[in-house]
């Protein structure tokens, strides 16, 4: 049973699969075709953080599939400590045919996912956003044609989004620059172990905005303070000012590269609004092809 708690446990096949299967959904949606693969399969979704993109993309997901879905607060699910984790698992799984699963915890949606005897999708953890990087690799492909050899650089926090880029980077081959404050960098043993994984992995981490930028293809932020670091906002602010994205950091960058943000964005902090609403922009088809990303998991967990 495929499960996607982490890209790590996936394969490059697996991964390549699921991209295939969001493209040929999101061309048959443009061709006004929402094939009914997923007649009368439920989804449930348990969130402890709340959520636009991820509760919306799934629902509306499920639904073009012909499929129906259930959402389920931490104290709808017992969460909270009224059940055993396992047990609300074991019965969830014995109702639904995937959970979606939103958490702080990345420990609590892998223990979910030994239990459940269904798949379980990652829709976020404070440590992986694996949906996030997929629909990422899904836009620049789109985009550009092709994702391998392209240059990636993520100004900012090396947060679960960028720690799920960077895995997708030496899956599919394309290099991931983090360029940001020392103190906020990546573990060096996630880079390590995909190094030792990939030895293709072109995986950076710098400081020095100018050099990394120069031949970025796209260039990547995301906000400086996550949901439960709001009492480290303003010592972040501070860390990350000299990276905020604005018109003179992408003019050091080719005229070609693209912007992306995986929203939501606190505007005139990590991006300024002519950076995220300006040409270069792909922000917004950044979140509706979290939509088709999520149909073509799902296609590829259920068909």
């Amino acid at each position: 049973m495929n499960q996607l708690t982490s890209l790590s446990e996936l394969t490059v096949a697996d991964v390549k699969a699921i991209l295939a299967s969001a493209r040929e959904l999101k061309d048959r949606f443009l061709a006004g075709d929402r094939p009914p693969l997923l007649r009368g399969r439920v989804l449930t979704m348990i969130f402890e953080k709340p959520s636009l993109r991820t509760r919306n993309s799934f629902e509306a997901a499920i639904t073009h599939l012909g499929g129906g879905s259930t959402f389920l607060s931490t104290k709808d699910a017992g969460l909270d400590g009224r059940e055993a984790l396992a047990d609300v698992a074991r019965v969830l799984g014995s109702y639904a045919d995937a959970l979606v699963l939103r958490t702080f915890s990345q420990k609590l949606i892998e223990e979910f996912a030994r239990h459940a005897g269904c798949p379980v999708i990652n829709g976020l953890s404070d440590e992986r956003h694996p949906c996030q990087a997929l629909t990422d690799a899904f836009t620049v492909q789109e985009v550009f044609g092709d994702i391998r050899g392209r240059k990636l650089v993520f100004v900012g926090d090396g947060n679960n989004v960028a720690r799920s880029l960077s895995i997708a980077a030496a899956m599919l081959e394309f290099s991931f620059t983090l360029c940001g404050p020392r103190d906020y960098w990546l573990e060096e043993s996630l880079l390590a172990d995909l190094r030792a994984k990939h030895a293709d992995a072109d995986l950076v981490q710098t400081e020095d905005v100018p050099a990394a930028v120069c031949d970025a293809d796209v260039i990547y932020t995301d906000v400086w303070a996550s949901m439960g670091q709001e009492s480290e906002a303003d010592q972040r602010k501070n860390a990350f000012a000299p990276y905020q994205v604005n018109a003179a950091l992408m003019a050091q960058a080719p005229i070609e590269c693209r912007f992306m943000h995986d929203l939501p964005a606190k505007r005139g902090l990590e991006v300024t609004d002519e950076v995220l609403d300006g040409p270069q922009s792909l922000a917004f088809q950044q979140a509706e092809n979290r939509m088709h990303l999520a149909k073509g998991l799902l296609a590829w967990l259920l068909r």
